[in-house]
């Protein structure tokens, strides 16, 4: 064990690290006495737990080409458009989408969260701010591939007012697709078929998920209930005798609506098949790591999840953040926090079983805000985020929690390491072998943008993430206008990133010149912006970083931010769509230099690629 977690160890157990001493007033004590008596108190001093990395990340093979250094798309899974899809993107959008990334070179597809949303209330839309990690968003499911399924279940004429808009209209693919789904279970679910392998299989998922389950369709019954009463979808406006999960206002509504809670199951069910049915389609054509999902940093505060297990979560406080150059108040993102005392030293671990059910279809994981391994800034109820404070969580028991988990699906994993990283996190997460998370733009130090060659070998690199502007944006300042617009930042502090974004542009000219993308003999020659953003994914993809990902946004030049952090109803957060279907990707010249220049940076091996398109071609 390394000497700095060995001195957590023994801090959180009550070990002084100093004695007094005759010559001098304190004495280090040795790392052999640590040891010894923290086998004294029974406490396991061992190794730190560490993830997993698949041996291709770790082992340089024997062609020139092959090892250490790997790429692969990230995308929101919604914001997909498709000839067929029903106005959102789909598990058959991403299947398509798979093919390509496999033709193409790279080795993963990173997305949004796919936790499960409040179904009764649509617009509630953020992945971020899911009703329960545990559980998949219904609304991903591509209805016209369901067992059961008929053209005329549909209106062709709403769905393709729902496939043309500019932005997803969540009110209307819920009423499509939750229609259609009712009316398929509703047939195939009658008596003559209830004895098909189909039935046999679903039954054997209601016994493997169990109470959790039941609680969470119990909840989206009660919740869709209430909206047709006048309520919210969320527990916390509901009466009373349904805030208790275990009232016995709430018994009788179950037994009552006995087929709605099937019903809810069954939704579950057809997700989790057609997302493993993704997964396998995409580690047979080649993705060495695969499916990359995200998991949020909490629950709603109203949700199935804080309503199903109301003892696991902290009651009159929500995560945020504190007060920062670019949110001056603060934020209270009104996410649940799960109790320290709980999160991780329970029987069935909570936050092992939220990380395990995204590692089941996963080959890497990233954990949102990473720094609530270590603490979560808590904001009390009625209070504003100044109000707010730090809260300590267990960050050792979490992070053999992740490890346990990561050994046993075999998937790495991802730290969102961004903004106030807490002393020592970066460290505990290399020693435990989590990746860091690094954005082009916030590489820099005094001299300028760092080099390629400094960044962590344990990293994912990317140009843009879905709470920037794309490179291109990045470029314009449109991230600095959208904040003013917004009125997040101060007039005067609105100047001084205008003024500053002018330096950080000559100092990204200076660093790809310096790096050698750019000739040094052009160096008073304006680029074009497309060579910039190609430049700047050339830059990254050079990196020491194990992974890079390339945000479709990027490729396909989009003009709106997928998210403008800080912002509620002043901007359609979570619903701009691409501006390109995903038929139409290969067509586009941005896209094209993009990953030619990935797959000059970062080649596949030969036989690897070979490899990943005969099992797209099926051969």
């Amino acid at each position: 064990m390394m000497t700095s977690m060995l001195n957590r160890l023994a801090k959180r157990h009550g070990i002084s690290l100093v004695r007094p001493g005759i010559e001098q007033a304190e004495v280090t004590v040795s790392e052999a006495t640590k040891r010894k008596l923290l086998a004294a108190l029974n406490i396991e001093a061992g190794e730190t737990a560490k993830s997993f990395l698949p041996d291709f990340l770790t082992q340089h093979g024997h062609e020139a080409d092959e090892g250490g250094r790997v790429w692969g798309f990230s995308l929101q899974l919604y914001e997909l458009r498709s000839s067929r899809n029903w106005g959102i993107g789909d598990f058959s959008d991403l299947r398509a989408v798979v093919s390509l990334a496999a033709s193409q070179g790279a080795d993963f597809i990173g997305l949004n969260p796919l936790h499960a949303p409040f179904l009764a209330d649509p617009e509630r839309c953020s992945p971020y701010e899911p009703s329960n990690r545990r559980y998949l968003n219904p609304l991903y499911i591509a209805v016209d591939e369901v067992a059961g399924y008929r053209q005329d279940m549909a209106d062709a004429t709403d769905i393709d007012a729902a496939r043309s808009s500019d932005l997803v209209d969540y009110p209307a693919v819920a009423r499509l697709k939750l229609t259609v789904l009712r009316r398929i279970w509703d047939e195939t679910t009658s008596q003559a078929t209830r004895e098909n392998q189909d039935r046999i299989d679903f039954e054997s998922f209601l016994l493997e998920e169990g109470e959790s389950l039941r609680r969470h369709a119990l909840f989206e019954a009660i919740s869709s209930f209430m909206v047709g009463e006048g309520s919210g979808a969320g527990w916390t406006s509901w009466p009373s005798d349904y805030r208790d999960v275990d009232h016995p206002t709430v018994r009788a509504f179950s037994a009552e609506h006995a087929a709605e809670i099937e019903f809810q199951c069954w939704l579950q069910w057809i997700a989790r098949q057609q997302l493993d049915s993704v997964s396998t389609h995409a580690r047979q054509s080649g993705l060495r790591i695969g499916l990359y999902l995200d998991l949020a940093v909490g629950e709603a505060l109203d949700g199935s999840a804080t309503w199903s297990e109301p003892d696991i979560y902290v009651r009159g406080a929500s995560i945020g953040s504190p007060p920062d150059p670019w949110a001056v108040k603060g934020q209270d993102w009104r996410l649940a926090a799960l109790q320290p005392a709980l999160i991780a030293f329970s029987r069935r671990s909570p936050y092992r079983r939220m990380i395990e059910a995204a590692m089941r279809y996963a080959g890497a994981v990233r954990i949102d805000h990473a720094a609530a391994i270590q603490r979560l800034f808590l904001v009390p109820d009625g209070e504003t985020p100044e109000e707010g404070a730090y809260v300590d969580y267990p960050s050792h028991e979490i992070l053999a929690a992740i490890a346990e988990a990561s050994t046993q699906y075999r998937c790495l994993v991802i730290g969102e390491d961004l903004g106030l990283v807490p002393a020592g996190l970066r460290q505990q997460m290399a020693e435990a072998q989590l990746l860091s998370y690094r954005i082009l733009s916030y590489e820099r130090d005094k001299r300028g943008f760092i080099a390629p060659g400094k960044y962590p070998s344990l990293s994912l690199a990317c140009v843009s993430t879905h709470d920037h502007h794309t490179m291109a944006g990045w470029w314009r300042g449109d991230d600095i206008e959208s904040r003013a617009d917004h009125g997040m930042v101060p007039k005067e502090a609105t100047k001084q990133e205008r003024a500053g974004r002018i330096k950080e542009r000559a100092d990204l000219l200076r660093a790809l010149t310096q790096a050698g993308i750019f000739d040094k003999n052009r160096a008073n020659i304006m680029p074009d912006i497309h060579e910039v953003v190609v430049a700047a994914h050339r830059y990254v993809a050079r990196s020491s970083a194990m992974l890079v990902s390339v945000r479709l946004a990027d490729l396909t030049d989009e003009e709106r931010p997928t998210n403008v952090p800080g912002t509620s109803d002043g901007y359609p957060n979570w619903k701009p769509k691409l501006s390109v279907a995903c038929e139409d990707l290969l067509n586009l010249d941005l896209f094209n230099r993009i990953i030619e220049a990935m797959c000059e940076e970062r080649p596949k091996t030969k036989s690897a690629l070979d490899a990943a398109r005969a099992g797209i071609n099926g051969t």
